[in-house]
């Protein structure tokens, strides 16, 4: 399984409200529930008016379409950065999984998903 390496630094965020959130940018990640709105996007999208915020987060995109009934695909990488003692955030889209790790364990988690047979470009 192929998994690409995005370019970017990712912001994870806590919103009062989405007004300031441009929905026409790549990589924009918006979630609402009765407790919380999330925004998951790069930095440099990132609003003004964030409640909290965490920067340094890099992300893989598990290449190709998805079908639901594949089972185990998010659950078997994150075993393998969990052994590695990655923490991550995922965010799924209709088509795919996103994975995205501390900056900081970003190599260290490409050398483990490699070593474990995954493909990284």
């Amino acid at each position: 399984m192929k998994l690409k390496k995005l370019p970017f630094d990712f912001t994870v965020c806590k919103l009062n409200e989405t007004s300031t959130a441009d929905i026409a940018k790549d990589f924009f990640f918006l979630s609402k529930t009765d407790e919380e709105i999330s925004l998951v996007c790069k930095t440099e999208d990132t609003p003004q008016n964030t409640l909290e915020r965490d920067d340094g987060w890099k992300a893989f995109r598990i290449e190709g379409v998805l079908d639901f009934s594949l089972i185990g695909i998010l659950s078997k990488i994150s075993a393998v950065l969990a052994e590695s003692k990655i923490g991550i955030f995922a965010v799924s889209t209709f088509n795919t999984d996103y994975i995205l790790v501390k900056a900081g364990n970003f190599e260290k988690a490409v050398c483990a998903l490699e070593k474990a047979g995954y493909e990284t470009v």
